[in-house]
């Protein structure tokens, strides 16, 4: 199952192999997509959270308690006590709620109480780049949904990696937080450059380039 997923994933046309895995039952397509999760090939990667996004979605819409066992599952790799480090976890979780509003309604907060120090905050950079991809993923589609849940994003702006701080600018722009205009404008000089996660083609974008759209955003939102 594993190998035949693989293959669809490799596939050069990967939107036209979809359907084909609509033929594989939803439990085992699902069980054998979480491990690519972890692919070493960004691009597998990526696939992988979508193909997971659309199948636990359909999930939820046939049965709710399955589909929530699949997000409590990606949340326990994120837990200290399961033993790993839950790569690719925060992107998939954002894409199954940006897929289905009631799984949304339900674990959002949980999804943003990864960037709060009172809550389950991540260390790990590479993990914290997912969650701040993922909730732009989530509020791009829920925005209320995300506004409620309260995400921590500012202290992100001050991290050593370029991608966290750029991928922060970037989500506080959207959010609109103008709270956050200062710390932006202490951006403006940085020209630390990162790839977009997630981007069907990988682009490569200056944190001073983020800053300065966000700060436009803001100035936008308040003329508004």
């Amino acid at each position: 199952m594993k190998e035949r997923i693989l293959g669809l994933l490799k596939s050069p046309g990967f939107s036209d192999a979809l359907p084909e895995m609509d033929g594989i039952p939803l439990i085992k397509a699902i069980n054998a997509l979480l491990p690519f999760l972890y692919h070493g090939d960004a691009e597998i990667k990526r696939r992988a959270v979508m193909a997971l996004g659309h199948r636990v979605a359909e999930l939820a819409d046939r049965d709710m308690d399955e589909a929530r066992n699949v997000v409590r599952r990606l949340m326990w790799s994120l837990n200290d006590e399961s033993g790993g480090i839950g790569w690719g976890s925060p992107e998939a979780m954002a894409e199954i709620l940006a897929r289905h509003e009631g799984l949304a309604r339900e674990y959002t907060n949980i999804l943003a109480s990864y960037t709060q120090e009172g809550g389950n905050y991540l260390e790990s950079e590479i993990l914290q780049q997912g969650v701040l991809w993922g909730m732009g993923r989530v509020f791009r589609r829920w925005p209320a949904l995300l506004r409620r849940a309260e995400p921590s994003i500012l202290c992100f702006l001050g991290s050593r990696d370029a991608s966290v701080r750029g991928l922060a600018a970037r989500l506080l722009g959207e959010l609109g937080d103008e709270h956050a205009r200062q710390a932006l404008e202490g951006l403006l000089q940085d020209r630390a450059e990162f790839q977009v996660p997630m981007d069907e083609r990988p682009s490569v974008r200056r944190v001073q380039d983020e800053a300065r759209e966000a700060i436009e955003k803001l100035q936008d939102a308040k003329a508004g």
